[in-house]
Parts: C-alpha cells; sequence; structure tokens
C-alpha cells in the first residue's frame, strides 16, 4: 500500500531550493528530485521533521538554525598538519575536498582551509556547519520503501554524500 503521507519508511522524492543568507546553495534539477528514507536520517534532522504528514503537492518553507541542520561550527575540527606530512600538497589548494583516512582506517571528508610553505590546514566540519538554513521544498513523489530499501537505510536512488559533496563546491 502506497503511503498518502510522509513517515517513517517512505521513500519520499523532493524538489527543493537550499539557500544561506539569501544565496542559493542547492537545488534539484527539473524532473530529478532528491529521493530519501524518511526515519533514517538521509537528510538533516529539522526538515526530516518539518516533512512528517505532509502529502504530494504540499509546499512548504523551512528555516533551520545550525541544530537542526548541519551543527555548529567547531574550531575543534581545524588541523594543521606539517606539508611533509600530506601527500600531494603540492598540488591542494584552498577550497579543495580530499579524503583523510585516521590510524584506524575510518575515512573523513575535510576542505582545504590553507596551505603554506610548511603547514596544509585541514577544516573537518560541514561546509554549511553554523549557518542557518532555508529549504522550499515540494513533495512530488511518495511510496513504500522495499525490504532492501529499509535494510540499507537508503532509496536505491539515493547516493550518499551528494548533498554533502555539493554544499563543498
Amino acid at each position: 500500500m502506497t503511503p498518502d503521507r510522509i513517515q517513517d519508511g517512505a521513500v519520499v522524492g523532493l524538489n527543493y531550493v537550499l539557500t544561506v543568507d539569501g544565496e542559493e546553495m542547492a537545488r534539484t534539477d527539473a524532473g530529478e528530485p532528491l529521493e530519501y528514507l524518511h526515519g533514517a536520517e538521509n537528510i538533516v534532522p529539522g526538515l526530516e521533521r518539518a516533512l512528517i504528514g505532509k502529502q504530494i503537492g504540499d509546499k512548504l518553507s523551512v528555516t533551520l538554525a545550525p541544530d537542526e541542520a548541519y551543527g555548529e561550527y567547531d574550531q575543534d575540527n581545524i588541523e594543521e598538519l606539517d606539508r611533509e606530512d600530506v601527500p600531494q600538497a603540492d598540488e591542494l589548494e584552498p577550497g579543495m575536498v580530499i579524503e583523510v583516512e585516521d590510524e584506524e582506517g575510518f575515512v573523513y571528508l575535510a576542505y582545504v582551509k590553507e596551505v603554506t610553505a610548511d603547514t596544509v590546514v585541514l577544516d573537518y566540519n560541514p561546509p554549511l556547519a553554523g549557518k542557518t538554513l532555508t529549504y522550499n521544498v515540494e513533495v512530488v513523489t511518495i511510496r513504500e520503501a522495499d525490504e532492501e530499501e529499509l535494510a540499507h537505510g537508503h532509496p536505491h536512488s539515493f547516493h550518499d554524500d551528494d548533498e554533502y559533496a555539493e554544499d563543498y563546491e
């Protein structure tokens, strides 16, 4: 049975425009809505909460404080490394996104904040951390997730980190 309202376990298709301080940061392309699995934390928490109970065709504007979106900007998430310890440091430029692996093998995204003759400064904060976000959203599809989507925690069409990666551009 296809749900008629957004609820946990539903795959929801959204068209949206994301703005920060009046500047457009991201949007869906016409005919290519963002699909996410409701209740699986695929999107920022404040937006997910605002969408509960909405139906196809509903439009809303949601303004989210940092604690409802990507969190506060944390100065402790800045790391200054010796340039000689950073592979391919000569190719790095401020604003680039790189993957960094820690001693346990976990991989993190960081953006290059600064490159000097001696150091590379990396910022592990999400690019929109500390920002108030405004989403203008239209609900375009709602369907029941299949067992595989529920097990994986995202719809088959969902590309993990797409929105996050776009935020670095």
